[in-house]
This record gives structure tokens, sequence and C-alpha cells, in this order.
């Protein structure tokens, strides 16, 4: 048996797709199967129901999908014990994060509770969402700081995790703005309105598409820019390329300094929830403290 069979179980069980779990081992989709099969016939019983449509996993599947959650988050701890970076007796804790958040919302916390980590040493791991929720459930690290809407709410378990809302935000449609603070585009002109899109991949992404495509009074949108970056984004209407949905935390300074400007129309943002989320296990002393810094008295 080998540990990465473990992994693949994980990644496929978080994905319910061979084809997506593939991609994040970072192997073909044949070579995956076979791990899989290689898995099964360790384990002497099937594992997967191969029935068509999302992947579910047979009870014995589930079963050892606990244990293999528990295996791996076990030795990354491990190893990152044995691989120490911060100075003799200093504290540290790691904080996982998409990149948006990590200058944003993150920035904020970190600042709020400075004079908990002033002698600490913090690691802030960036990436996608996906990714920064598979290094909670791998145990790499202390917190994940995700966004929350019900378009893309959490699948994790209650009775395993804990969350709390630490920050309000949203999406809000902007345009470069001109000398008078007027916006370079506008809904109203009767012409498809240039868009800068996020990707599909990205949360902010299936927050816009879904609100657009459930909103009766949705502009007409010309696609001329898709990015996975909402730094990107937000240089993009900086330059006058067109309008983007941008978080306001992102945009404020923008904004401030009447660089940008939002297009009118409070029923076109798009209100969401930033969240801290972590492990119901004991933490370190100082995430412990951290983590009760977060939950209001």
């Amino acid at each position: 048996m080998q540990l990465k069979w473990f992994e693949d179980l994980i990644a496929l069980a978080d994905t319910r797709s061979f084809t997506r779990a593939a991609e994040l081992r970072h192997v073909t989709h044949p070579a995956f199967g076979r791990r899989i099969k290689g898995l099964e016939q360790w384990a002497g019983v099937a594992l997967v129901t191969r029935a068509g449509g999302p992947v579910t996993l047979t009870p014995a599947g589930e079963t050892l999908l606990q244990q293999a959650r528990q295996t791996v988050q076990s030795l990354h701890l491990a190893r990152s014990e044995l691989q120490p970076t911060a100075l003799p007796g200093q504290a540290e804790f790691t904080l996982t994060t998409g990149r948006t958040l990590a200058r944003t919302i993150a920035a904020d916390w970190l600042w709020k509770v400075r004079a908990h980590t002033a002698n600490a040493l913090v690691h802030v791991r960036t990436g996608s969402m996906a990714e920064a929720l598979q290094r909670l459930e791998r145990g790499e690290t202390d917190f994940t700081l995700t966004y929350h809407h019900p378009v893309i709410a959490l699948r994790l378990k209650p009775s395993q995790y804990l969350q709390h809302t630490v920050a309000h935000d949203r999406l809000v449609p902007m345009s470069r703005a001109n000398a008078d603070g007027k916006t370079l585009f506008t809904f109203d002109g009767g012409k498809p309105v240039p868009y800068l899109a996020y990707a599909s991949s990205l949360a902010l992404g299936q927050l816009v598409a879904d609100h657009l495509a459930n909103h009766a009074q949705a502009p007409r949108l010309k696609p001329v820019v898709e990015s996975d970056s909402a730094d990107a984004l937000l240089e993009y209407v900086l330059k006058g390329l067109g309008v983007a949905w941008l978080p306001w935390s992102l945009a404020v300074g923008a904004c401030k300094d009447r660089k940008i400007a939002a297009l009118p129309g409070k029923a076109l943002e798009i209100a969401f929830e930033v969240r801290m989320v972590r492990a119901k296990r004991r933490l370190s002393p100082l995430a412990e403290t951290l983590w009760d810094a977060v939950i209001p008295v």
C-alpha cells in the first residue's frame, strides 16, 4: 500500500470525479484509475461505485476514507514537526487562503490579532479555494480563510470542523472613472458592455455567473477578457478595458482615489461572507488563542 493511494482516494471523494481528481493529483486519467484499482486490490473490496454520474464511495470506501484522512493528516503533521522553520521556542501557525483574500481580509485579520502574533512566525499559504480546503483536510494548516455563499457553500462535515464569519464583503460592478468621477462604461447604453470575467474555476467566477444567469435585469455583456486573478481584473478595469465585478475590499482603495467607480444599481451587487475554518481537534496554544480572538465575546 502506498500513501499516495490514500491521497488519491481523498481527492476522488472530494471531487466525485475521476477526471478532476486525476488533474488535482497531476496524473493522467488512466493512471489515476489504475491507482484506485490498486488500492481496491490492497483493501480486498470495492471502494468506488462505478455507475455513471458523480462518483460515490461504497460503505467500505467511506470507512477507508476516514482512516485515509487521519493517516495522511498525521503524517503531514509529523513531517512539518521534523522541518521547523521558526526560531527555537518561537510559536508559529499556518493560515491558508485564496490569493485575493490573502491581500485583503487576511491582511485585515492579521493586523487585528497582531498583539497575539508579535513574537510568532505566521505561515501564509495561498492557492485556489479547493486547494486551501484540501490542505485543511490533510492537516497542513491551522486555519483556512474562505468565501461563503449558498452558491459555493463549503462541503465540510460539521462533526469535524468549526467555522465562523470574520467579514462581510460584496462583489461590485466596477469601471474606470473619468475626471468627473463618472464611469467609462454604463449599463444603459443599449450596447453590450466589455466584460472582464473570472475563470469559471474560481469561486468568485461561480458567484458572478450564477448571479447574472438568475438576474431579471442582467446587463448585456460582451466578454473580452477571462482571468483567474481578481488582482489582474482590477488592473484591467484601471486600464479601461471593461467592467468587472470586484470585491469591495480589493477595489475600495482605487475607488477612494477616484480611479474607478461602481456602476449604479445595488441589485447587481453580490454579498458574501468570509469565514475562518478549523478542525475541531485541539490546535497549538497560539492557534487556540487566535481562534478565541475570532469568536466575539
